[in-house]
């Protein structure tokens, strides 16, 4: 028989997700960002040491430098991706690469602050361009780290389709860290609601992919630097595998 005193048993609990620490809490994440290498280390291993500094007085510097980073990086993924059918392409593939990327941000920036705003976040514009900014330069530092084994590919093969295909998972695989950078420090801006960043991702992707097809050809060669027809990007890919 229970003893009459004996509290009743309590059912176990569910462990409850873990909040992540406020920014700047961590004295390393205080530590100010001064160029572009401290930026290229910040963004791979110190994430929320960017966040950081995007709310701090100098945050026009961190951003100009993350700028800096993705405009360079893209420029020599670009070269690469040129190395595949050479001729103009050597300079033509790094000016599409780059410009699609900065364009692709700037057609997109405006909805993310509405969207933020919408859900509540509490993000000033400028720490909204200094997340895109840090989505760019994170994309296009791993993307540096994939130029290797697309050059090798570029080198050795003849397959359009299939250096498409491979470009496009290097890129896939770099916006999802990117964007996972992104939706840390979304999180982080005491939004309410995470629709309005996952809509601006799916709009983003898709203004992304649009690009391929609106600065066609990227592999490939042309009489024309820029399409003389509008393609969807759909479109394109299935011309280029007939």
């Amino acid at each position: 028989m229970n003893e009459p005193n004996q509290p009743p048993k309590l059912p176990p609990q569910m462990p409850t997700a873990k909040t992540p620490p406020p920014l700047g809490d961590d004295p390393a994440e205080r530590v100010a960002i001064t160029g572009v290498v401290s930026a290229v280390e910040s963004i791979l291993r110190q994430p929320r040491r960017v966040m950081f500094q995007l709310r701090e007085p100098g945050a026009g510097k961190v951003i100009t430098a993350l700028v800096l980073i993705a405009v360079v990086c893209s420029l020599i993924y670009g070269v690469i991706v040129g190395s595949f059918s050479g001729g103009d392409q050597w300079w033509a593939a790094p000016v599409k690469t780059c410009a699609g990327l900065l364009i692709a941000a700037v057609i997109c920036l405006p909805r993310l602050y509405i969207f933020a705003s919408l859900s509540g976040s509490q993000a000033r514009l400028l720490e909204i361009v200094g997340l895109v900014a840090g989505l760019l330069a994170l994309m296009t530092v791993l993307l540096i780290g994939f130029a290797p084994v697309a050059w090798l590919f570029s080198q050795s093969t003849e397959s359009i389709v299939w250096m498409g295909f491979l470009h496009l998972l290097f890129c896939f695989i770099a916006t999802a860290f990117g964007l996972r950078f992104m939706n840390a420090g979304f999180a982080q801006s005491q939004a309410k609601s995470n629709a309005g960043f996952n809509t601006w991702v799916i709009i983003f992707l898709l203004v992304l992919l649009q690009m391929t097809a609106a600065l066609r050809p990227l592999l490939g060669t042309s009489p024309h630097f820029l399409p003389v027809e509008k393609k969807f990007f759909m479109s394109h890919w299935f011309d280029c595998m007939k």
